[in-house]
């Protein structure tokens, strides 16, 4: 797969860059090439930014009586893709107490930093969730290139994942993240191509269509 990167144009995509630069050190510091323990830390904050984003755009559908034109079920379905993975790596990797309480404290503080961001400007949200989904990419990328040289056992997939993603029933860990991966780039494209959205203007939320409007038996 080809690694994609979006030029950061402007303040607010310079600064959703380097917000995932600087947890991508952290990240580098703490697990190095256990690609195994970063996947779950990677995933267990990869799977907020949908479901925040999900719950604001439906409370603002609410306030501003609009129409979401299918977003709020895109993000839904990203933030329940991305808790597959978590789930998919908890059952391949067990990880340690340590490990467990950074993942609780970044969740926490990958929420609330999350929210704020998606309230001051959805356009910054999704750019920065495009730049996570790329570091994402590399890092599945690193993680095969350790599979393939031998450094990573290629253990069987779980049924949990070979179930979920359809998988034959000799998949491997590799299979595993091939597939993963490409869910990523997906989020990756997405996100990007929303923010591009945003920044041409673009809106989200528009009229109900008056069909909807008349028929009030509904309500």
């Amino acid at each position: 797969m080809k690694l994609i990167h979006k030029k950061a144009e402007g303040f607010g995509d310079k600064f959703a860059l380097g917000l995932v630069k600087f947890l991508r050190f952290f990240a580098d510091s703490f697990f190095g090439n256990r690609y195994g323990n970063r996947a779950i830390v990677l995933e267990t904050v990869a799977a907020v930014p949908g479901m925040v984003g999900a719950v604001l755009l439906h409370f603002k559908c609410l306030r501003k009586i609009k129409n979401d034109e299918g977003w709020i079920k895109k993000l839904l379905e990203e933030a329940d893709n991305e808790r597959m993975h978590l789930m998919t790596f908890m059952h391949i990797i067990q990880p340690s107490k340590l490990e467990r309480l950074i993942v609780l404290f970044a969740q926490v503080f990958f929420i609330i930093m999350y929210f704020i961001i998606y309230i001051i400007s959805s356009k910054i949200a999704h750019r920065f969730v495009g730049y996570l989904e790329e570091e994402a990419v590399l890092s599945y990328t690193l993680y095969l290139n350790e599979i393939d040289q031998g450094r990573i056992e290629n253990c069987p997939a779980p049924d949990m994942a070979k179930n979920y993603w359809n998988l034959p029933n000799n998949a491997d860990l590799r299979d595993l993240i091939l597939v993963i991966r490409e869910d990523e780039a997906h989020h990756r494209d997405t996100n990007h191509g929303l923010a591009d959205k945003l920044r041409e203007g673009y809106q989200i939320l528009t009229d109900i269509p008056a069909a909807i409007k008349k028929d009030s038996s509904l309500f």
